[in-house]
């Protein structure tokens, strides 16, 4: 399936118009994006594990049951008129989570508003699409996606690096090779002086008792 080599970008969808979510979901299944699709922003919240309060709801079936478990996600595209949490206060939410905020968010609206889609992009959001999406819009997600990608990559590096410093015992100091070599000699000194005489006196004692 061709959908298995681009499966690594993981799209999550938010709207709550059905016909909008199949849309967008063959959308990103065209360019072979593994697509999850939700019917609101607090269902997006739970799946992203950020959601605490309403994780009683989890059951639903808005949420892909196959996408739920150990996946990561690498873009958010979310409707802006949506009963209850808005698109725009899912965008605030996911940029004020310290471990979401580098998720792309995207979003689309019907509606042409100038003042709304300033506002979208002040607080963070990477696009703006006015319904209905395009092939052509779908297509620049790409770079949103790799950049993702390379952060979540070089954080990974990041931790992998710094789990191997954390594990490593302190070491005791150790002498300077030089000083170390000094110090050798000196007790080489005191060696060879400290025997010479014990070794000639029993001979000369020896002799004379002789």
């Amino acid at each position: 399936m061709g959908l298995a080599k681009e499966s690594q970008f993981h799209v999550l969808a938010v709207d709550d118009s059905l016909v909008d979510r199949k849309l967008i979901e063959r959308l990103l299944k065209t360019s072979s994006y593994q697509v999850t699709t939700v019917d609101s922003g607090s269902k997006a919240l739970e799946f992203l594990g950020l959601n605490e309060d309403e994780q009683i709801n989890s059951n639903q079936p808005s949420v892909s049951p196959n996408n739920h478990q150990e996946v990561e996600v690498n873009l958010i595209i979310t409707d802006y008129c949506m009963p209850g949490m808005t698109g725009y206060d899912l965008l605030k939410k996911i940029k004020e989570s310290s471990s979401l905020r580098n998720i792309p968010v995207v979003i689309m609206s019907s509606e042409n508003v100038p003042s709304r889609i300033s506002r979208c992009l002040e607080e963070g959001a990477d696009e703006f699409f006015l319904k209905p999406v395009r092939k052509s819009d779908v297509n620049k997600l790409k770079p949103h996606l790799m950049k993702t990608k390379d952060n979540n990559h070089q954080k990974q590096e990041n931790k992998e690096a710094s789990e191997t410093i954390e594990v490593q015992p302190p070491q005791p100091p150790q002498l300077q090779p030089q000083q170390q070599q000094s110090n050798n000699k000196k007790r080489k000194a005191v060696e060879v002086e400290g025997l010479s005489p014990d070794r000639t006196m029993p001979r000369y004692s020896g002799l004379t008792a002789v």
